[in-house]
């Protein structure tokens, strides 16, 4: 059975050290933040990740979800688990105490995020979704409809869902069917089907708040006509009580590769009560309908605004179940390596009281565990800075700040969410290798982390999907503002270490790599515009070009902290004699793919599209 210890002196060090949170003392949320309050909540957290969720992680996979008389049934153990974690408050940690959470940085829920993911991914869809919809909730819904949906989805007594994907239609949204139409009482009629539906159904809350993407009648066609909805499986009452089934029924879920435990549901909507989330839009001239003179008007998509708000959290949330699968895979790898012998060191015996060495000695077996950590703990830091600087920077600077910190935001959310779920996989394959064929089977778990971290690829928008919205549409954003603002921040950063020998080794390779990203830049910027299947071709290669240089500018930072502590005479010089060796790693190994990825991408379209269609 595999095991899994919360890092808890990493997330410390990012927290404490990377971020110093405790200095955030103006913002909103991180004026109660204290050490003792992040140990405190790092220690909890670990316990109930430990002792409750992880032990049902390979139960959850094994009895999975049952569809029983159009019911959802979860595995055993799940709602105990899940009714522990929002008793204990770990769900609401960032939520506004407004709404009954605790009001904290949402790097600490981050924090405590990844303990739920790594410790039992499935179960813990169920809580990220719930938070994710009731979030939206919070932003644009109408009054009376937070007060009686948002506390009892954040309090876990309810939960929440996303209805994006229909059987013939999902990236392209303007192909969907399912329709809303509007009532005399102001609700909505909602019918239609959705499917890939994570939560959609199961018996661990009362009740479940849908929120659906559907277009309204008689407010045009295609996007201008989609907004968003709130469908409860069951209806409420003024006073906040269920009422009455809504129109809305489970028709099954699917078998799946892994997360068996999270429940993935078909929903049919057979004019289901639905609520309008945002108002109603302005109607639009958009030209003469006919010879008559008369005009076609449509919507502007009112509601759309707030699934995307959804989404892109989304794949923040996903992006990180790639570093928690990638962390627990690593964590059940290193214990293995140091324990499985065979063979002998190349350079002779190095335990020559065994009758072989631990095949940790190994060169090989070494750069699988390096590669694995060097990415759980780069892209650990990449996400929490990303967080903690975006929630900073909206209340701690000028305009210029702020513009600074949405556009890196919004230009490295594609990234983190393809980059780091590859990279995350790639991790779990990994960790399997070092397994041998112990790691296919399932007594040890390794084979359950590939399959769970498989979806992470394909859902929230498929990888291929992310790489062509970051050069198609968020690298052009005001010519390429974004991308500005991401290279002279790594560029400041190194010519601030210009005179210091000992940071030559991290620094190099990343103005390296960063020459790279930027060459590609231009190139793209040259071609792409005559020839869009340019841009289509080199976007995969480019977007992990990105993530690469991004992570290795957080390497490149830990790696200035570890010298700072290392010379101010630290009693954990072991643990920073680490984070510099795992950075060299990175600079040495990782960072250089860089190179290839740029030839990658500047090979061209042509390589790929002079076959026929009818070739393949």
């Amino acid at each position: 059975m595999p095991s899994y210890n919360v890092p808890v002196r990493e997330l410390r060090f990012v927290l404490n050290e990377l971020l110093a949170i405790n200095d955030a003392t103006a913002i909103p949320g991180y004026g109660d933040v204290s050490d003792d309050l992040t140990d405190a909540i790092l220690d909890g957290g670990s316990k109930m990740a430990e002792e409750v969720w992880a032990p049902l992680n390979q139960v959850g996979d094994a009895e999975g979800c049952r569809f029983e008389n159009g019911k959802v049934r979860t595995p055993p153990g799940f709602k105990a688990a899940f009714d522990a974690w929002n008793e204990g408050g770990w769900s609401a940690i960032s939520t506004p105490q407004e709404w009954g959470g605790q009001g904290l940085p949402g790097v600490l829920g981050m924090a405590v995020g990844e303990m739920a993911m790594s410790s039992n991914l499935a179960l813990s869809i169920y809580v990220g979704l719930t938070g994710g919809a009731a979030s939206v909730l919070m932003s644009v819904a109408p009054d009376h409809l937070k007060q009686l949906y948002v506390p009892k989805m954040i309090s876990g007594q309810w939960a929440g869902t996303m209805n994006l994907t229909e059987p013939h239609a999902g990236t392209d949204l303007k192909l969907m069917r399912t329709k809303a139409v509007e009532q005399d009482d102001g609700t909505y009629a909602i019918s239609g089907t959705k499917i890939f539906i994570s939560g959609g159904d199961h018996d661990m809350t009362e009740n479940i708040v849908h929120l659906v993407l559907a277009k309204v009648e008689g407010e045009g066609e295609g996007l201008s006509a989609v907004s968003l909805f709130l469908v409860p499986k069951i209806t409420v009452n003024d006073d906040g009580s269920l009422g009455q089934a809504n129109n809305v029924v489970c028709g099954g879920i699917e078998h799946k590769m892994g997360i068996k435990g999270s429940a993935t549901a078909v929903l049919h909507y057979d004019g289901a009560i639905g609520f309008r989330l945002g108002p109603k839009p302005e109607p639009k001239v958009v030209g003469a309908d006919d010879a008559g003179g008369k005009k076609k008007k449509r919507g502007s998509g009112a509601g759309m605004a707030g699934m995307f708000q959804m989404m892109n959290g989304a794949r923040i949330g996903v992006a990180y179940q790639g570093v928690a699968l990638a962390e627990v895979a690593y964590q059940n790898a290193a214990v293995y390596t140091r324990e499985r012998t065979a063979g002998r060191s190349l350079t002779g015996a190095k335990y020559p009281d065994q009758p072989a060495d631990p095949i940790v000695v190994h060169p090989d077996v070494r750069r699988m565990l390096l590669h694995m950590r060097a990415f759980t703990e780069g892209a650990r830091a990449l996400l929490m800075w990303l967080t903690h600087e975006a929630t900073v920077g909206r209340f701690d600077g000028d305009d210029e700040r702020k513009q600074q910190v949405g556009d890196l935001f919004n230009l490295l959310t594609p990234v983190v969410k393809a980059h780091f779920t590859d990279v995350g996989f790639e991790c779990a394959n990994m960790a399997m290798q070092c397994f041998g064929g112990h790691g296919y089977v399932h007594e040890h778990g390794m084979e359950q982390f590939v399959r769970d971290a498989r979806i992470s690829q394909l859902y929230e928008g498929a990888n291929g999907v992310q790489a062509l919205d970051l050069v198609g549409r968020r690298m052009g954003v005001d010519n390429g503002r974004p991308a500005r603002a991401l290279f002279a921040l790594i560029s400041e950063f190194i010519a601030a270490q210009k005179d210091d020998e000992a940071m030559a080794a991290y620094t190099k390779p990343l103005q390296a790599g960063l020459n790279d990203l930027m060459g590609t830049t231009m190139w793209l910027a040259q071609n792409a515009v005559q020839n869009h299947e340019e841009a289509g071709a080199a976007s995969v290669d480019f977007l992990r070009m990105m993530g690469t240089v991004a992570v290795g500018y957080m390497w490149a930072r830990m790696a200035r902290i570890a010298l700072d502590q290392l010379a101010a005479g630290t009693d954990e010089a072991a643990f920073y004699e680490m984070k510099l060796n795992t950075a060299r790693f990175y600079m040495g190994r990782v960072m250089p793919d860089t190179a290839s990825l740029k030839r990658r991408a500047e090979a061209g379209a042509e390589v790929l599209m002079m076959p026929d269609d009818e070739a393949f």
